[in-house]
């Protein structure tokens, strides 16, 4: 077990992850977000290192062959991957490492591991998140229909997380996210880890 902990976070499109995950990180400095690698091509205003790690195809395939990755996927045309050893770095600056990531992702890294702490957030209806992705207004109906139809399979899989954040009100849900990374952090083996000099100074009662 590591002193910091690493969060995967999934949720379906509409249930506010992003939003949620930025502010965060805005209220709490010991939480870093592990910036991806990806084959795509780099949009106007993205910067590499921050938004992702662009790599080519023939990059992303050596790292794969060695086995660099914590989880990757092709979606459409283009591959994603969370480098493994950058999670690793994050965690052992003691900074509580969060993947934003998909329930098929978060399966993988859980796989590799086991100590993750996998957060599943949720829109208060399905209503409600067809109403969200409404509002965008940068879709149109057959698009909201296929959205809704992928948020669907999305969280279907909510059960394999161990926590579940409601996002109705987006305060309390920043709360709930806040409370569940500072339980984790105290936990009595992180605690341990933490603060040695005072645990080895604490002798154990003799009977």
């Amino acid at each position: 077990m590591n002193r910091s902990c690493l969060f995967t976070i999934s949720a379906p499109s509409g249930a506010g992850k992003t939003s949620l995950v930025k502010a965060l990180l805005e209220k709490t400095s010991d939480v870093a977000v592990s910036v991806s690698h990806a084959t795509r091509a780099r949009r106007p205003g993205e910067v590499d290192g921050r938004d992702y790690h662009f790599v080519s195809i023939e990059q992303f395939e050596q790292m794969v062959s060695e086995d660099a990755f914590l989880e990757h996927a092709r979606v459409f045309d283009n591959y994603y991957g969370t480098s493994q050893q950058a999670v690793e770095d994050l965690l052992e600056q003691g900074k509580h490492v969060i993947l934003e990531i998909d329930w098929q992702g978060a399966r993988q890294v859980k796989a590799k591991l086991p100590d993750t702490v996998a957060i599943f957030i949720l829109p208060p209806s399905r209503e409600t998140l067809r109403q969200r992705l409404t509002d965008r207004a940068t879709d149109d109906q057959s698009i909201i229909e296929r959205r809704m139809a992928d948020a669907d399979r999305e969280m279907s899989h909510y059960s394999d997380a161990e926590f579940l954040v409601i996002n109705d009100d987006f305060d309390q849900a920043l709360q709930d996210l806040e409370c569940i990374i500072h339980t984790q952090a105290l936990k009595l083996e992180r605690q341990k880890l933490k603060n040695p000099e005072l645990i080895a100074s604490i002798k154990p009662e003799t009977v």
